[in-house]
């Protein structure tokens, strides 16, 4: 099976606020950078939908090795909280809805077409894509402040 490497990361100007998201993939020495922004949003949705964008960017069933500084998001996975959520009607443990579900049902869908490990980096550190995934969410959001609306 093809693998595939993708880093991601979401920024926010205030939180909420601004936000940009990047997902830089990595497949056979080719690369593919995808970024966006939002005027109004917050940093775990640019965190979640950094994977999300990523991930719908493939297109057939491959492995996958997405690189995340965000907690949220690789703690949602790998300490099963996704799993939980959806056998709670979409609550968490203490019986609060679900932030950004729309999101996490997104994922959700994306994770059942592939086979995805998640793995932690640590952020605004030595990790070469993790930094240009930073840099782009960030010039994301310049770009979108910077329109003439």
């Amino acid at each position: 099976m093809t693998e595939v490497e993708i880093y991601t990361d979401g920024a926010c100007s205030g939180n909420p606020g601004p936000g940009g998201f990047c997902a830089i993939l990595l497949h056979a020495g080719n690369e593919k950078v995808i970024t966006g922004a939002y005027k109004e949003t917050t940093n775990n949705r640019m965190e979640v939908l950094a994977a999300v964008e990523g991930l719908s960017a493939l297109k057939r069933r491959v492995k996958v090795k997405l690189y995340s500084d965000s907690a949220y998001l690789v703690n949602a996975i790998e300490q099963h909280w996704l799993d939980g959520w959806k056998r709670n009607g979409w609550k968490t443990a203490d019986g609060k809805e679900v932030k950004n579900r729309d999101l996490w049902e997104r994922l959700d869908k994306l994770l059942a077409a592939h086979d995805v490990v998640f793995i932690k980096v640590k952020g605004h550190s030595d990790n070469e894509y993790n930094n240009r995934c930073d840099k782009e969410a960030r010039a994301a959001i310049k770009a979108l402040l910077d329109e003439k609306v």
